[in-house]
């Protein structure tokens, strides 16, 4: 459930109707809402009830500050994936104590980082990270903490950009090979080994996948036990899909129950890494239309969003709904290409989508937008990037200022004469 919804003909944000943002801050702009960002946790996290557990909100999906404090408010902790979400967690004020690090492509200085962060867990996906990660603890004098992510080789059932558990993809390490990594960091010095991870990817719809991965991990432990490796935490990683369309998502109550079934006697705290369950329906993409355009074979609907404000569509082929800001009643539709301003064909939010009759100056909602879409923006055409807002009650709070075109070229310059090389 969101709490995104018409009011009088006008689509809202709880309190607030999208088109006062939209007057006073301009487009594009993401819009969250408070309401459902905490409800969407607080289902998540106490469907787990009392079992053991820790909820580390994966940061990849929606990094802003505000919303981090949010979660972190709420007892959340963080799942990080490079050195800058590490920054932006601390900035926030989440507890170090709740941060788990994955990653494949760890830097030194990230690993430092870090460690002098004093984070829960590291973890670990090759034998050189681990090595290194001996040798830098070792030279500032602390102990790692460390989780293993093994690849349990689990078909998620999910698109091939967001699959992360078969044995082809980049992440973890294979389980056949991974004991004998746990028995070589047991006994390194300034290594102590606490947990397993696995993580088989996104947008998931069933559990069955997380059942037969926890499984092959359960087993895993079992057997790192019989080397005298006590494993603390199991760490099962995120991935549960919402609806964009017609998805039957799984009830959260069942897949925790599903899970906790699973872990029982094993002694272990569960650490889940949720993202898209908790900010997708959280936020949307507000967009005013710019130009409609009509050929013999094409409606288009020209909008100031585009494929830098929001990847999804070009780079998945992923759905958004798309909703007028401002209800029409009694119109017929059309079927048309919803497309931005990037000089690329592949610049579209949505195609041969049969949709209102948009007309200049119109707003639209682009629906589902809260994960994966600020955060994999950019600045593709030197185009600024959006604004972001909160929406709490009946008030806002513009959480991220638009960008400029001053803040495009921020730290560029350019070489006095005869300085060039060449």
């Amino acid at each position: 459930m969101h709490f995104f919804e018409y009011k009088k003909g006008e689509l809202c944000c709880e309190e607030v109707p999208l088109a006062r943002i939209a007057s006073q801050v301009g487009t594009p702009f993401y819009c969250y809402s408070t309401a459902t960002l905490a409800r969407h946790f607080r289902a998540f996290d106490e469907g787990l009830g009392s079992f053991p557990h820790l909820t580390c909100f994966a940061v990849k999906a929606c990094s802003n500050i505000a919303i981090l404090n949010l979660f972190a408010g709420l007892g959340g902790g963080a799942d990080i994936v490079s050195g800058g979400e590490l920054f932006r967690c601390l900035k926030a004020g989440v507890d170090p104590k709740r941060i788990i690090y994955s990653g494949v492509g760890k830097t030194r200085d990230e690993l430092r980082y870090a460690l002098e962060a004093g984070i829960l867990l590291f973890n670990v996906e090759s034998a050189q990270e681990l090595e290194a990660l001996q040798s830098i603890a070792a030279g500032l004098g602390l102990t790692a903490p460390v989780s293993f992510r093994i690849n349990p080789d689990v078909d998620p059932k999910t698109h091939a950009y967001i699959s992360t558990g078969l044995a082809k993809n980049k992440f973890g390490i294979p389980m056949e090979e991974a004991e004998e990594l746990y028995i070589r960091a047991s006994l390194m010095a300034n290594v102590e080994v606490l947990g397993v991870s696995c993580h088989i990817g996104s947008q998931l719809t069933q559990i069955a996948p997380f059942v037969e991965a926890l499984q092959k991990v359960k087993s895993f432990v079992e057997s790192l036990g019989t080397q005298g490796i006590g494993i603390r935490y199991i760490d099962l990683g995120g991935g549960v899909g919402i609806r964009y369309r017609d998805e039957e998502p799984p009830d959260l109550k069942d897949y925790a129950a599903a899970l906790t079934r699973e872990l029982a006697g094993l002694n272990c705290t569960l650490i889940l890494e949720p993202g898209r369950v908790i900010v997708g329906n959280a936020g949307v993409l507000v967009s005013s239309v710019l130009y409609t355009k009509r050929n013999r074979q094409k409606n288009f609907v020209v909008v100031d969003a585009a494929m830098n404000d929001l990847a999804r569509p070009s780079l998945y082929g992923a759905f958004h709904d798309i909703l007028p800001v401002r209800k029409r009643t009694g119109e017929e539709g059309e079927v048309a290409d919803v497309v931005g301003p990037i000089c690329e064909s592949g610049d579209f939010l949505a195609r041969d989508r049969e949709l209102p009759v948009f007309a200049a100056g119109d707003l639209m909602a682009v629906m589902s937008a809260g994960a994966y879409g600020f955060t994999m923006s950019s600045n593709y055409n030197s185009r600024p990037r959006a604004a972001e807002v909160l929406v709490a009650g009946d008030r806002f709070h513009v959480i991220r200022g638009r960008e400029t075109y001053n803040t495009l070229i921020q730290g560029e310059s350019i070489p006095e004469a005869g300085a060039q090389g060449g």
